[in-house]
């Protein structure tokens, strides 16, 4: 004997009203997923005669987007002390993580990217040296430009960037004003940086990307397309001065979020 289930119009209103709940929160539940796709922890190395604070622009549209940002501040004392910054940092992300560096940042990722939670490499006007190089030896592998103005080593073995050739040589595309902070504010590196060999070169294991900033004086651009050839990293080209993470931060900001989507 079969019992037929009749439900009042008050049930059916309730029963309705649920069904409408349930498909809204598969709807939002989907909508979430989709949104958080991909990786969204990013760590960025900055590069000699800066700091993190250059940054600031790719930190803000990253940061808008969702991404979960985070901008080491590497001490410029030697390539062992400034991997071991970025290692802290790796460390602290919950998950995949996409590295980020400028000039020699791109040495200190090339090690540092050996880390569990890195899935995939930026160069930014970026040295890119492989396994037992260093980064002197794409430094002084082809003609610098007549802007060029990093120094030799003071008494204590710092190198900087002479004032007379800053704005020229580093920001071109930058304001006389933010030339002049960023001068002032300029992080010394320490020489014997640029002799000492990478012990592993995450690029070759991990998917790698690069930018190559077409107004360099501070690198040829030669150098920095030499480098991303050999290595198969996918190139985009733009054109800006070495410090182009702060004069096209949405077009650096692309090349991230590219790397982070796997595209």
């Amino acid at each position: 004997m079969k019992t037929k289930l009749t439900l009042t119009a008050g049930a059916r209103k309730v029963w309705f009203a649920t069904l409408i709940m349930l498909i809204s929160l598969n709807m939002i539940t989907a909508s979430v997923s989709a949104q958080v796709k991909g990786v969204k922890n990013i760590v960025i190395v900055h590069g000699a005669f800066a700091d993190g604070s250059g940054w600031k622009g790719v930190f803000n549209i990253l940061s808008k987007k969702g991404y979960t940002v985070t901008v080491v501040q590497n001490p410029l004392s030697g390539l062992k002390n400034d991997v071991d910054a970025t290692l802290r940092i790796l460390d602290k992300q919950d998950g995949p993580t996409i590295l980020v560096g400028h000039s020699w940042g791109g040495t200190v990722i090339t090690e540092a990217g050996m880390h569990k939670n890195v899935v995939a490499l930026v160069y930014v006007a970026a040295y890119q040296p492989g396994k037992g190089e260093n980064t002197l030896k794409w430094a002084g592998s082809l003609p610098n430009a007549p802007e060029f103005g990093i120094l030799p080593p003071d008494e204590k073995g710092y190198v900087y960037y002479g004032k007379d050739k800053f704005h020229a040589g580093f920001c071109a595309d930058l304001s006389k004003e933010e030339a002049d902070f960023l001068f002032a504010s300029q992080g010394p590196i320490l020489g014997e940086s640029f002799a000492t060999p990478v012990a592993e070169a995450a690029w070759t294991t991990k998917p790698t990307y690069g930018i190559v900033a077409t107004m360099d004086k501070s690198i040829n651009p030669d150098v920095e397309r030499n480098m991303y050839k050999r290595s198969n990293t996918k190139i985009t080209e733009v054109k800006g001065s070495h410090v182009i993470f702060a004069s096209q931060p949405e077009a650096v900001s692309k090349v991230i979020i590219a790397a982070a989507e796997n595209k």
